[in-house]
């Protein structure tokens, strides 16, 4: 049982955090807590210029308050969204927050993903602490 488990939650398509979350419930000990993180990807820079004002602003805000009711399904719970490389900030915010458990979804790869590399797969060989992959069902090509 983990002390300290970080939880990344995704918004692409066919994401559920509902898997990851009860991986986490179930791997927590007593008294534990859980940190609910997403990584923001940055806009690419051709679209910004299409895109209202405040926008960035107002997706952090639904991104939070979403976190927020995942969040109110347990007793000892933080959010965090950050931005930049979802690897990197996943490994940097566990290093950061002392976790001991990184739950962290990730469909089965394609080929694409074995040549590229996936987020999951980043934080499995990098990270310093236990790594639980939560396995989605592959999506249909």
């Amino acid at each position: 049982m983990y002390s300290h488990i970080l939880v990344t939650v995704a918004y692409d398509a066919g994401h559920d955090a509902g898997p990851s979350l009860h991986v986490a419930r179930n791997l927590l000990a007593p008294g534990g807590q859980i940190t609910l993180l997403h990584v923001m990807e940055q806009a690419p820079v051709f679209a910004l210029n299409y895109l209202p004002e405040g926008w960035h602003e107002d997706l952090r805000r639904a991104i939070e308050t979403d976190l927020m009711d995942l969040a109110a399904n347990f007793d000892n719970v933080s959010v965090i969204v950050s931005e930049g490389d979802a690897a990197h900030e996943v490994l940097e915010q566990a290093h950061a927050q002392g976790v001991d458990c990184i739950v962290i979804a990730s469909h089965r790869p394609g080929s694409k993903g074995f040549l590229l590399g996936s987020t999951a797969t980043k934080v499995v060989a990098r990270a310093q602490c236990a790594v639980h992959v939560a396995r989605r069902p592959a999506t249909p090509a």
